[in-house]
């Protein structure tokens, strides 16, 4: 999903605990995709109910968010609402790949390759408006901040990261730097020992920090340079011209200025680019939002988790947890408020 800068970017890995204090807005479709595609069984099915209802995002939500509260982190999850009409072709692209992993799973799951089967199942992901209704009714019942976006959620995310209601966008993704976010945190939920997609290899996740004017300066280049960039790679609303990767692609831009002065002195021609730049650097966003967290309801919690056949002592336990988190984060606030006076 979105540009990969990886190339790019020089990571700041720090402990989740570092970022105590903080208030985050949180690409809820790319974190809740992170749950469904990483909590599955070992043969990469998914965590399912008695009835066949998948459970995987559920458990993603209430085990992951109970950690980052612990961590003395509030979150706040931002929803996608309707996706660009040039995001159309990137979307069908997803499906059909979803569609083809689907197929292999099968027949892997049928060969007996557990191996195989969970890497192609990792793949299969996808959201339902059933999975996407009980992700927010179990977010509200945590008494968690829920934003609907007008479209993308990561500009929505960077627009409240801009104004300075949350102090950061976490999301995996780095389209988050071109909507304009001025802190971006990857890794923020999936920390610890993971599997390299479609290798037999394990590597540690760490939580990462990227300072977008740090980063671009770094670069050596605008925010405004870095989409153009962006655009000759290829993004969600574009395929990108062949051949030319990151560090291609910032050559040229910094060579050349800008995407006219590349298509004037190459004579290529970039469909919709501007229309693109406008997505990127001028994208809708909502200021009807909070981010203030509420009580939990904990009877709501336990009763639509109970229909899930979550064990209860489980949630009981984790509730727990996160109440005595936010009752110590309290605590610790009124400290700091006290300690002012003297």
């Amino acid at each position: 999903m979105g540009v990969n800068l990886s190339a790019l970017t020089e990571f700041q890995p720090v402990e989740l605990s570092a970022l105590s204090g903080k208030t985050v807005a949180v690409d809820a479709y790319n974190t809740i995709y992170q749950f469904l595609s990483i909590i599955r069984q070992p043969d990469g099915s998914p965590l399912c109910d008695r009835k066949g209802r998948v459970t995987s995002h559920l458990s993603g939500i209430l085990n992951r968010t109970s950690n980052l509260i612990g961590q003395g982190i509030e979150p706040s999850f931002v929803f996608d609402g309707k996706p660009h009409e040039l995001k159309k072709a990137t979307l069908d692209g997803r499906k059909e790949r979803r569609d083809k992993a689907t197929v292999e799973w099968e027949i892997a799951v049928e060969e007996g390759d557990l191996k195989k089967a969970f890497s192609k199942a990792q793949q299969t992901a996808r959201m339902t408006p059933e999975i996407k209704e009980s992700s927010k009714e179990l977010i509200g019942y945590l008494g968690l901040p829920i934003i609907d976006a007008p479209s993308d959620g990561e500009a929505q995310a960077a627009f409240m990261c801009m104004k300075g209601d949350v102090w950061a966008s976490a999301s995996q993704d780095f389209d988050s730097i071109l909507f304009g976010t001025p802190t971006l945190v990857r890794n923020m939920t999936i920390t610890g020992r993971r599997k390299v997609p479609g290798k037999d290899q394990y590597r540690d996740v760490m939580t990462e920090i990227i300072d977008s004017s740090e980063f671009l300066e770094k670069l050596g280049i605008t925010r405004e340079q870095l989409v153009d960039v962006c655009i000759l790679i290829g993004t969600d609303f574009n395929p990108g011209i062949s051949g030319i990767g990151p560090k291609k692609g910032l050559k040229i831009i910094k060579e050349q200025g800008d995407l006219e002065h590349y298509m004037m002195k190459t004579g290529t021609e970039i469909a919709n680019y501007q229309e693109i730049r406008d997505i990127f650097l001028g994208s809708e966003y909502t200021k009807d939002y909070s981010v203030t967290p509420k009580d939990i309801d904990r009877d709501a919690v336990i009763d639509m988790l109970k229909e899930y056949d979550f064990s209860v002592e489980r949630v009981e336990s984790t509730l727990n947890r996160l109440e005595e988190s936010r009752k110590a984060m309290k605590s610790k606030r009124n400290q700091k408020s006290l300690d002012s006076w003297f």
